[in-house]
């Protein structure tokens, strides 16, 4: 993970069976139900906290088109400074007034194997800039 660079994480798995201590980190990362979306500036402690939880959601780095589409869809008008701010990791969500986790809905066409990490086609672990593809199916 880059550092300054925001980090979009999308919860793809539910909570049955589940252990104890990632339910707790995924609480935590305020990814409490499925298709839940948060941002999030990557630090060590939160990449750590992503690590543990890898096989339960999806990240990577969202596009500056893309975060505005979701703050317009979802949120309402967000001025485009708010949403610059919130990119470069300048400015924290709370300060421009977004509450965490956005709701989303299901991606069309459903998510690719949601028990396989996305390197061996699945929909688990880091997408890199490739989650921007999968945000706009939700939107």
């Amino acid at each position: 993970m880059k550092e300054n660079k925001l980090m979009a994480v999308i919860r793809v798995r539910g909570r049955v069976r589940t252990r104890k201590d990632i339910n707790e980190t995924l609480r935590r990362l305020n990814l409490g139900h499925v298709n839940n979306l948060v941002l999030i500036n990557p630090t060590p402690s939160v990449a750590g906290m992503i690590k543990k939880c890898n096989s339960y959601i999806t990240y990577g780095e969202i596009d500056k088109k893309v975060l505005q589409e979701v703050l317009d869809k979802k949120l309402g008008k967000v001025s485009e400074s708010d949403a610059s701010g919130l990119f470069e990791c300048k400015k924290k969500a709370e300060e421009v007034g977004i509450k965490m986790p956005i709701k989303m809905k299901p991606p069309k066409h459903g998510y690719e194997w949601t028990k396989l990490m996305y390197k061996q086609g699945g929909a688990l672990g880091d997408r890199g800039e490739e989650i921007n593809a999968i945000i706009k199916r939700m939107l």
